[in-house]
This record gives structure tokens, C-alpha cells and sequence, in this order.
């Protein structure tokens, strides 16, 4: 692990590009994000690509440290949140956040955007799943969330960029109750390309198996599947299985199964749709997604039988070895 200290934050009134630095918000391993405000006297978020592994930066300095071995893949993920700024700059949509400026100053780049006010999903379902209730959000809150993230992705797509990164913690729900994703993984992914650096980068139960894999493809499949994973969260109040175990003993199947009779067979068959381990069995395409997430008319709810939740209470119990050779698990 890495122990030495991370990288000192602005301090607040540092003017950089025009603006003024309020606070520190949140830092994470790529980065900085401030509260500042525009010359207009309008609040925006700011966040500074200073990654932890690769720099250092003394308290009161404005320009970063790099260890010198390191600069070069400093200069590669410099270069790909650049074309994130790029990139994200031309995208207009509710459901994405908003970049309004990027710029490059104290040698590293800067990502002005729409500061939010709200919470990430992620607090919600902790909220709701501290009150115990059967379900954690109402199956139509589910499909109208995902509908509007999904079209935000689905722009996102449009333009040739993955998230890489979509979690409940990534996904902001506004005071003005829009679901906006924010945080995306682009300079992450690049970085996490180069050698033996910083892995893991995904967050485990989230990420896809082939981001687990250096030589396997990512694409729209692989923001798919972490969509059905925040579907899951959702339904269930925990992330799902990480995907490396669910390759030798599957148990999302058996735990989806718990939420018969509570959500509608059709949206717990998105979920494992979208959670398919093979890439290709899952939606190609975000419209192919939303297509099925959009059939409201058709919801059979199937409840289980006593001896089948017997059963599938037993199977979380037992271990493996312990289990007749017939049960090693239906998938249907």
C-alpha cells in the first residue's frame, strides 16, 4: 500500500483560470475536486487530475511534484483526462454532468463543471436499506431512474466514450430529482492499461469480468453490465457478487430468486441479462436495454412456494461440498 502522503489540496481563494477555489469537496486516487466560483460569482465544481500514485504536492504549492520515473504515465493519464474534458465538453444532456471549461495550468489539467446539489444514489440506498422493508425502492422508481440514465449513457455511447465506472456512488440524484452521472473512468482505464499500475481500478461487484482481464474488449456491454449491477443494489440494498467469483460458483441467480413475488419476473430477468457473465449474452446496445426496462405492461410477479424458499435459504447455507449432486443450482 501506498503510505506516503497524498498530494496537498488547493487552498481555498487560490485563483486558477479565473476562478476561485472555495473548498476541497472530495478527493479520490485521480484526483481533486473543489467548490469554486466562475468570475460571475456562479458556484461550479472543479476537479484537478493529481493522481496520488504518480505525484506529490506540498501544502500552500500550486504545482505538483512528479516522482521521475513516473512522469510518463503521469503524461499519459494528464493527456486522456484531457480528452475526457474534450470529449464530455460536447455532450449536452441532463443525465450526464455538464463540462463547462477544461484547462491546463500549474502543469496539470483542470475539469470545470455544473456543481450539483444532492446526494449519490449510494446514500439513498443505505437510507432505505436501514429502514428493513421488503424492497428497497419500489419497482416503478427503479425503471423511471434507469430510464433517464440510460439516456444520458446512451449519448455517452453516441460519442464513442465508455463510463467504465458506473456505480450508485456515480450516479447523483439533484434536489431537483434528476439522475445525473458524474465520475467517469476514462483517464482511469488508460492508466490501469499502462504496467503494473494502481489495479484494481473497478469497483469490485460492479465491474464487468473482462475488466478483470487485460486482453479481453471493453464496450457498451461492459457500462451494461454495472447498469444491471446498480439495478441489483437497488432491489437488494448490497452490491452484487464480484464478478472473478461468481465465474466458478454463480449465486447471483439464487439470490435474484429471493426477490420473486417482490419484483416483477421481468425486471429480475433484466438484471441477469444485463449481469450475463459472457459479454455477448447481454444487451448489445443501451436502446436494447431500455426497449425491455420500457415494458411496464407486462409484469408477472411469481411467488415462491414454501419448500422452494426452503430450498433457497438452505442453498446459501450449505456449503458446496455438502450438496447432493442434483443441486449444484437451476438456473431457470
Amino acid at each position: 500500500m501506498n503510505t506516503k502522503a497524498k498530494p496537498s489540496p488547493l487552498p481555498p481563494d487560490t485563483i486558477i483560470g479565473g476562478y476561485r477555489i472555495v473548498r476541497k469537496v472530495a478527493a479520490g486516487g485521480f484526483g481533486v475536486v473543489y467548490l469554486a466560483m466562475d468570475p460571475e460569482g456562479q458556484q461550479v465544481a472543479i476537479k484537478e487530475y493529481l493522481p496520488s500514485s504518480l505525484a506529490t504536492r506540498d501544502v500552500g504549492e500550486l504545482t505538483p511534484q512528479i516522482v521521475p520515473e513516473k512522469l510518463s504515465l503521469y503524461r499519459l493519464g494528464l493527456k486522456s483526462f484531457f480528452e475526457e474534458g474534450r470529449s464530455l465538453a460536447q455532450i449536452s444532456h441532463a443525465s450526464v454532468v455538464s463540462v463547462l471549461n477544461f484547462f491546463r495550468d500549474n502543469e496539470t489539467v483542470y475539469m470545470v463543471m455544473n456543481y450539483l446539489e444532492g446526494a449519490p444514489l449510494q446514500d439513498f440506498i443505505v437510507t432505505a436499506r436501514e429502514l428493513k422493508k421488503a424492497k428497497v425502492f419500489r419497482e416503478s422508481t427503479i425503471r423511471s431512474l434507469f430510464d433517464e440514465i440510460l439516456r444520458g449513457l446512451r449519448i455517452v455511447h453516441q460519442h464513442k466514450m465508455l463510463h467504465l465506472d458506473i456505480k450508485p456512488a456515480n450516479v447523483f440524484i439533484t434536489d431537483d430529482n434528476r439522475a445525473v452521472l458524474i465520475d467517469f473512468g476514462a483517464a482511469r482505464e488508460v492508466l490501469s492499461k499502462e504496467g503494473n499500475f494502481i489495479r484494481p481500478m473497478y469497483t469490485p461487484g460492479f465491474a464487468a469480468p473482462e475488466m478483470y482481464r487485460r486482453d479481453s474488449s471493453l464496450g457498451p456491454w461492459t457500462d451494461i453490465y454495472a447498469i444491471g449491477a446498480c439495478i441489483y443494489a437497488c432491489m437488494q440494498g448490497y452490491p452484487p457478487i464480484e464478478a472473478p467469483q461468481r465465474q466458478d460458483k454463480d449465486r447471483l441467480m439464487a439470490s435474484l430468486a429471493k426477490m420473486r413475488g417482490v419484483y416483477s419476473d421481468n425486471l429480475i430477468e433484466v438484471v441477469q441479462w444485463c449481469m450475463s457473465l459472457d459479454p455477448l449474452a447481454r444487451p448489445q446496445s443501451v436502446f436494447a436495454l431500455q426497449k425491455e426496462l420500457a415494458r411496464e405492461g407486462e409484469r408477472r410477479y411469481t411467488k415462491l412456494s414454501v419448500a422452494e424458499k426452503m430450498r433457497l435459504q438452505l442453498d446459501s447455507l450449505v456449503p458446496d461440498s455438502k450438496k447432493p449432486a442434483g443441486a449444484q443450482g437451476k438456473t431457470k
